[in-house]
């Protein structure tokens, strides 16, 4: 019959606390996820997810640079941009399956973003934002004037995936399939976050000379980051222009667009795997219900900002830091005591009992 010890000695598997809760929060919140639609009161409420869905995915895209190479573009909506327009080109130039085609026009822009990449992570700070920004408007400047091939300032029509959907089961569609980008966005991205590759990204953020100073190919890996944002972004991009089925440069290729990935993405937290998730839900949310008070007035960029402006001033790191942090402060503390059982303070005290009556003997001999 085993004793207390060994008993001890051989302790079945236990889930650590702190993931089972992860975990058992990750459930709920995908079941939210999926049923959404089923509780959606109307088609525009669903539509509302849909659009929220993109920005999430948009943000999480933008988050494989910002995140992990600490790099902050505003220029990531020349990616969605042209992810969109590729997608909407291939369809109405050259005949090609919508499907196919928003793959074909995510590869053609991963393609793109070595060269586009590779000269301007070769500036960092204000000067990489500079010409991150400089991209977008040549994009756009290029779209809107190119009017016999892009359409111009009169947009591009795209023809719809799936013909005989009605609105609604349209909507539906549209939102189960950006589910499945965005999960599988997530999915690279928690994977990246415990790999070696993502170690020298995080070099990379935290100090990049010193990086470099240590071995770290820190433009092999800040371009291949670069690639990687820039391919979500553009299927996000190509998946918004086969769910909306119109596409206007002056929206596609807009500072406004990559801002607000930016914005979400440091609202949820950039640092943490669901963190753009989170901030494209509030500031989505925030979005079409300013938009339904204030019409078609720019007053819900106003009411956005200053939501913004409170959440930064109260919650620098973002939400998820600042709700972890908060809990911290009610858990209990760790103590530095070691914790022992009846059986090993009473062998701890025979131990120096023995050493206590050896010692003035040892003394006398010497």
């Amino acid at each position: 019959m085993l004793n207390d010890s060994e008993t001890r000695a051989k302790p079945g598997f236990v889930l650590p606390r702190g993931r089972f809760i992860r975990l058992v929060a990750l459930a709920i919140g995908t079941a939210l996820i999926l049923s959404f639609p089923l509780v959606s009161p109307n088609p525009y409420i669903l539509s509302a997810g849909v659009v929220v869905l993109n920005y999430a995915v948009t943000a999480t895209g933008w988050n494989f640079v910002g995140g992990f190479t600490g790099y902050i573009s505003l220029g990531h909506a020349a990616y969605f941009g042209l992810g969109a327009y590729g997608t909407g080109l291939l369809i109405a130039r050259a005949d090609v399956p919508s499907f196919v085609a928003l793959f074909l026009a995510a590869i053609i822009v991963v393609i793109l973003a070595v060269p586009i990449g590779y000269a301007a992570l070769q500036v960092r700070g204000a000067s990489y934002v500079i010409t991150s920004i400089a991209l977008v408007l040549i994009l756009l400047l290029v779209f809107q004037s190119w009017g016999s091939f892009t359409g111009g300032s009169g947009g591009l029509t795209v023809a719809p995936p799936f013909e005989g959907l009605l609105r609604p089961q349209h909507h539906l569609v549209f939102f189960y399939l950006y589910c499945a980008l965005l999960g599988l966005a997530l999915l690279c991205w928690w994977l990246i976050d415990r790999s070696r590759f993502g170690t020298g990204l995080k070099a990379v953020r935290e100090d990049e000379d010193k990086a470099q100073s240590l071995g770290i190919p820190t433009m092999g890996y800040k371009l291949v980051a670069n690639v990687i944002s820039a391919g979500f972004t553009a299927l996000g991009g190509g998946l918004y222009a086969l769910w909306f089925g119109y596409l206007d440069p002056i929206f596609q290729f807009s500072i406004l667009v990559s801002s607000y990935m930016v914005l979400m993405a440091l609202l949820g937290g950039i640092r943490h795997l669901f963190g753009p998730l989170l901030g494209a839900v509030i500031v989505g949310v925030a979005l079409e219900y300013f938009k339904l008070e204030f019409g078609d007035t720019q007053f819900h960029l106003v009411a956005t900002g200053l939501l913004l402006g409170v959440v930064v001033l109260f919650m620098p790191d973002g939400v998820i830091p600042a709700v972890q942090s908060l809990f911290k402060r009610f858990r209990p503390q760790e103590s530095s005591i070691r914790e022992m059982t009846a059986e090993d303070l009473l062998e701890a005290n025979k131990l120096d009992s023995v050493s206590a009556a050896s010692g003035p003997a040892s003394k006398e001999t010497r």
